[in-house]
Formats: structure tokens, sequence, C-alpha cells
């Protein structure tokens, strides 16, 4: 052992050269794990518990391998540290936090300039936690639209829309008591008619959901026929049904990359629009957005508002305190990429979904449902004659690879088909992409000497988001 200087006593201070993981880690000293179920007795110095839980969370899957997901899983660093000087600032203390409330409104005006609002100072909108949420708000001005002019209170109201619509609109007809009217998938059509949506309205109908960019296949639904359908149904029986975009995904890629379709406030019929900040609006989870067309839209009696800095900010949100970080992402990013940005990105984004889905065909044994020159993101099944792997098999020899494929069972009457799901965001690069390719390319011929596809309950998907 090392002298003190001028001393021939052993220095006692213990030296750290011990190369083992648990000498040098904070963890290493403890005797026993904490407690998971009840809170420990005394307390862990931050760095100790800090490892706990970063190791416990090293088994969670990459989400920049997640496939299934829509949401987003990469920003700039300079949108992480503005997130990160605002975490804690409440968005709902207008008062305390103007400059916050001040960005929250421009986005929604930059939203509504963006989805062709007549009159964009007409417009009411707000943020939200997500599409979820904010198609929570959508549904219920609906109701209350519709409540207001009906006279029979013993009437129950209805909401119809494709089969293939996310579950938050499950979940609304549910909590807020109202029949849910899905028009089914028939054949090669994996999402909502317009025809036969029309054919399932009636006089307590409080509106019909449109889907840009369904989850299941990434298709968009023809939105303006949907209108025409509407339309003529009014013509015919006096029954003014308004519209819902549901544009969680679609209603950030469509004016960019799409910009003669017309789904938007360019209908008169579509009375709001949703999409999710942190889907391809390119933010970290946590933010939405639900825009009205104008004040009729949105009945006064829902909105709640706060003045700031003798300003008016209306309120309508089912949350009430959640930090700012969200918004002010949204904010710097809409400024940072601007509308050629968002092209660029969003186009980036497709091309490499559009060059998986082609080269995904061109093994031979898949068969591609769509190919992502809608929503980036493609569906795809195995080929006829494949029989000894289903789209199962698939998915969870990718998962050992690091990949999250999603497989899944379609919904009534298309039950008998299962697929596979692509979903590509910013950051999947080309790169990437061939990584993801090269993987599949190599487990085809192991899966091709399978017997038979394993057994498994196929109505459970695995790893399917919305």
């Amino acid at each position: 052992m090392p002298l003190h200087k001028g001393s021939e006593k052993p220095d006692e201070r213990p030296l750290s050269v011990n190369p083992f993981f648990g000498e040098a880690n904070p963890v290493g000293g403890m005797t026993q794990a904490p407690p998971k179920h009840r809170l420990p007795d005394a307390p862990l110095p931050p760095m100790t518990a800090y490892q706990l839980v970063h190791d416990e969370l090293m088994l969670d899957g990459n989400s920049r391998l997640n496939l299934a997901t829509f949401v987003t899983t990469w920003m700039e660093p300079q949108a992480g540290v503005l997130m990160a000087e605002c975490r804690d600032k409440n968005m709902i203390d207008k008062d305390e936090y103007p400059r916050t409330a001040e960005l929250e409104r421009r986005c929604v005006a930059m939203l509504a300039d963006l989805w062709n609002a007549p009159d964009p100072s007409a417009v009411v909108g707000c943020s939200t936690t997500g599409s979820s949420e904010a198609c929570m708000l959508a549904g219920m001005a609906l109701k209350r639209r519709w409540s207001k002019r009906n006279a029979s209170p013993a009437a129950r109201p209805n909401l119809v829309m494709g089969v293939n619509v996310q579950v938050c609109w499950e979940k609304f007809c549910n909590f807020w008591e109202v029949e849910a009217r899905l028009v089914p998938m028939e054949g090669d059509r994996f999402h909502l008619d317009p025809q036969a949506a029309a054919e399932l309205c009636d006089e307590n109908t409080i509106g019909v959901v449109g889907i840009l960019g369904s989850t299941f296949d990434g298709s968009y639904e023809p939105v303006a026929d949907l209108c025409a359908a509407l339309d003529a149904l009014q013509e015919r029986t006096g029954l003014d049904i308004p519209v819902h975009v549901d544009g969680a995904s679609g209603g950030m890629v469509a004016p960019f990359l799409d910009e003669d379709l017309v789904w938007d406030f360019r209908l008169p019929r579509v009375a709001s629009i949703n999409t999710s900040g942190h889907k391809y609006g390119l933010v970290y989870p946590g933010v939405g957005w639900a825009l009205w067309r104008d004040k009729e839209a949105l009945p006064e009696e829902l909105v709640f508002r706060v003045n700031y800095l003798g300003g008016d900010m209306p309120t309508f949100a089912l949350n009430f305190s959640r930090p700012g970080a969200q918004v002010v992402a949204q904010y710097y990013t809409f400024l940072r990429l601007g509308r050629e940005g968002y092209r660029a990105v969003q186009q980036t984004t497709r091309d490499v979904a559009r060059g998986i889905a082609d080269r995904v065909e061109a093994l031979g044994d898949f068969r591609l449902l769509t190919r992502g020159d809608e929503l980036p993101v493609f569906a795809f099944t195995t080929a006829l004659g494949v029989e000894s792997y289903d789209v199962f098999d698939v998915s969870r020899r990718m998962r050992e690879k690091g990949w999250l494929v999603p497989a899944y069972t379609f919904p009534p009457n298309r039950e008998d088909l299962s697929v596979l799901r692509v979903v590509c965001r910013n950051g999947f690069s080309a790169d990437l992409a061939d990584l993801f390719i090269e993987d599949l390319t190599r487990l085809l011929p192991e899966l091709r000497r399978q017997p038979q596809p394993l057994t498994r309950d196929k109505g459970a998907a695995t790893g399917f988001h919305h």
C-alpha cells in the first residue's frame, strides 16, 4: 500500500483500481435490492436510484426500432433543451405563463391556416395531451350540438364511422353513451365507404368521422366523397350531418405532400379536425390539437375562458395540469421547419416507406396491401402459397433482432386477413431501412423450412399501436 508523504504508515484510503463494474457502480455496495411495491424505509443516494431505474429500463425495446408506433422518437437536441426548460411550467396557468399561452395560440393559428380555414381568425382551437383527448373533445362538441337541436330526451345519439377507427372513438361512445355505428371492411376496401356511412345516418346521428390515415393500413379515407354523400343525404331528407376529420397522422402529412387533396376546412361540412403533434407533427409524446371551424361548431357552454394580459384564451380540455414543454416544442418545430422543411421531412419519410415496401414485395414471400404512398405506412401479408409460416412468426422472429413489427388481424368483415404493418417516421433513415430488409431477408430461409406456422391465437395482435 502507498505511504503518506513523510510517514511510514500505509494510506488507509481505498484505491479505485478494481475493474469490476460492481466496485465502481453506486449500486454495487447494496446488499439487497430495494422494495418494488412499497416505499423504501430510507432514501437512496441520487446516483444509486438513477442507476437502478436506468438498468431496469434497458430491458425496454429500442424506440427507434419500433415500427409499430406512430409517435415521434427523435427530435433535434435544441428541442430537447427547450423542453427541459419548460417542463416545470403548468400549461393551465395562463396568467403565470403568458408567453407559453401565446405560443399555444400561435400554433392554433398556424394549423388553421395550414388546414385552409375560410376565416382563420374565426377558428377555435386548443392543445391537448394527444389525439385521443382531441377526439373526445370533438365528439363532445358534436353531441352537444345534436342535443341542442334535438327535442326528445329519450332519443339516443349515434356516431357513424368506419370499423377501422382508433380505439379512442370506441371509448368516446362508451363514456358519453353514444351508439357507435360502424361501417365494416369489405373486400379490398379497408376503410369507410361514403355511401354506406350516409345510409347509417338518421335524425339522431351527431356526426360522421372520417380518418385521414387509417392506422390499419395507412390509407386516407375519402373525406370529400363522404361530404358529397352527406350533401346528397341532406338534399333528400333535410338531415344536416357534420363531419369530423381525425387527422391524427395525415393532418400533418397531406398539407405538405398532397396539397391538391381536398379533405380539410375547404369542405363546408367539415366542422372540426384533430391531429397529433407527437406523430407527424414531429414532437415527442404529449401533444395533440383540436380545431373547430368557428364558434358555431363548438358550443360556447363547453368553453372555459381564461384572461391573460388583457387577452382572452379559450380552454376546452379534459385534462387540467400538464407541462408546457410539448407545446413549446411544437412551436419550435413549426418555426424551425416551416412549410418547406415539413415537406422535405415528410417526403423523405414517404420515400423510405415506399422504398421498403417495394423491397418487401420483391422478396416474393409477401403481398402488399398498401405501399406507403399516403401515410408513410404500409401493410403486407404473406403471399398465396406461403404455408410454412404466417405474419405472427415474422413479427416474433424480427423482434429477436430488435425490430418491433406489429402483426394483427383485421376487423369485420375481414377477420380472415392478418397483416404486418411498418410505420416510418422521421429518424428512420435509409440506412436503418437497409438493415431492416437485411434482417428480414436473412430469416426467411429458416421460416420457409418450418413445417407449419406456430400455433397461436391469431386474434391477439403483437405490438399493435394505433
